[in-house]
């Protein structure tokens, strides 16, 4: 099998997505982890400001992901 099959198809393919597919789903995944991750910033700083939007952002990427490809 090719190099290039094993870095860019084999895996979006395993979830059923083509190459481009399952850019835009991570690109999207990615910007959530980074809200999340903010989010829990700001809530270490001033902890009656987003008590809850962390786990909230996690728990719904898990549940988009959880099982892909099954």
């Amino acid at each position: 099998m090719p190099v290039i099959n094993r870095l860019f198809t084999d895996h979006p393919a395993s979830v059923d997505e083509t190459y481009f597919e399952h850019a835009k789903f991570a690109g999207r995944f990615s910007l959530v982890l980074f809200a999340a991750a903010f989010a829990a910033l700001v809530h270490a700083l001033i902890p009656a400001l987003f008590e809850k939007t962390a786990s909230r952002l996690v728990r719904g990427l898990y549940e988009r992901t959880h099982n892909r490809g099954n």
